[in-house]
């Protein structure tokens, strides 16, 4: 009989338990003939819900990602790969992606948002051509079939019937490739970016979006219903009134809250999207939404908000239990605040500066959804007298 060889493996995930039930994760390898252990700073928690298991699911996900790229690491060190470029094209692109969306992570914190659009990416790519194509095997005609692939293939959302993606989706995965493979070419792991191929007109194209936003019946209705989490009824009412978004709001503290020349509240912050610095005047009307009875240090934070992941599926309960048949999610607060502005008879250029808009452009769009729902307004008056 053939003697079965086993191979070792150059690192392992291993856990620690901690005294609160959560469970450490860490890699244990070896590097330079010396043992080490590299604690992820990621955890395991009691599986005692359907959310907790997938939680867990997508933390060990991670934290293979980040061993993934630590076996590449140890081979570039055992192969002394730093005394010359490197033009790694047998890297395997899927776990590359994975390893972006590991970083992008750790970076910001949430799940969505970059992190969300790489696992997104890695699942279509897998679908399109399995997962094992190293970067060798990405080329243009590659790239072609993966555009006529986005064309014709479904979501791989939560919603229970299949639909397919939008041209916005697909826009957004053929970018989100085109972003991974540039950042390849600067990892010398790749020398050009074969995108460059690829003719204008075959890219997928974007179409105006549909945003979603509550009339103030519908934000009067949300006042007046129950929400099991207060922080999170606040928070999104005072982003109704201030326009402020989830990444913005979640991050505010006390110290960010200011008093004008006129003895009006402002807040002060630097938005997290542009990097810019931003003052924001705020109503009375958005200050009652504050929290109460609380301590107020200058660097506690306003809102003590969960992750957005979580966030939004407390928000749909809450808009369900209000009777609005919208989909809604944090970032539609947003869209409303825009469109409550404008509403309220405040002209493009005061609610472009009050969103932080970099384009007029972009406020123009809201303005046209004003236009449209006073049309219909007005047109409900046809035949009244009939």
């Amino acid at each position: 009989m053939n003697k079965i060889i086993k191979i070792k493996e150059p690192i392992r995930i291993r856990f620690k338990k901690l005294k609160n039930g959560n469970k450490s994760i860490y890699l244990d390898f070896y590097k330079n003939g010396n043992r080490e252990y590299e604690f992820l700073n990621l955890y395991l928690i009691p599986e005692t819900t359907p959310i907790s298991k997938i939680t867990n699911k997508e933390t060990l996900e991670i934290a293979d990602a980040v061993k993934a790229r630590k076996v590449v690491e140890l081979k570039n060190l055992a192969h002394d790969f730093s005394l010359a470029p490197v033009k790694s094209k047998g890297t395997k692109l899927l776990p590359y992606i994975d390893m972006l969306a590991v970083e992008s992570w750790k970076r910001t914190g949430t799940k969505q948002g970059n992190y969300y659009n790489y696992k997104s990416l890695r699942n279509h790519l897998k679908v399109y051509k399995g997962e094992n194509i190293s970067f060798a095997q990405v080329t243009e005609n590659y790239i072609k079939g993966f555009i006529k692939y986005l064309r014709n293939a479904d979501s791989m959302g939560t919603q229970k019937e299949a639909s397919k993606l939008s041209p916005n989706t697909q826009n957004k995965l053929y970018n989100k490739l085109k972003c991974t493979l540039d950042k390849a070419v600067r990892e010398d792991i790749i020398t050009t970016n074969p995108m460059f191929k690829i003719d204008k007109s075959d890219k997928p194209k974007t179409e105006a979006s549909k945003r979603e936003y509550l009339t103030i019946k519908e934000v009067k209705k949300l006042i007046e219903t129950d929400c099991k989490h207060n922080v999170v009824k606040r928070s999104f009412l005072f982003s109704c009134l201030t326009g402020l978004r989830y990444g913005d709001i979640s991050k505010l503290k006390w110290e960010n809250l200011h008093t004008d020349n006129f003895g009006a509240a402002e807040l002060r912050f630097k938005m997290r999207k542009t990097r810019s610095e931003m003052t924001l005047q705020v109503s009375n009307e958005a200050l009652k939404w504050l929290p109460t009875g609380t301590t107020k240090e200058p660097t506690d934070r306003v809102f003590k908000l969960p992750k957005n992941e979580v966030t939004n599926p407390i928000l749909k309960e809450w808009v369900k239990n209000a009777g609005i048949r919208k989909d809604i999610t944090f970032h539609c607060s947003r869209h409303t605040a825009a469109t409550l502005s404008l509403t309220l008879g405040n002209t493009l250029e005061v609610t472009s500066k009050l969103l932080g808009h970099s384009k007029i452009s972009t406020t123009q769009i809201y303005a046209q959804i004003v236009s449209k729902a006073k049309r219909e307004a007005v047109d409900k008056q046809n035949g009244i007298f009939d």
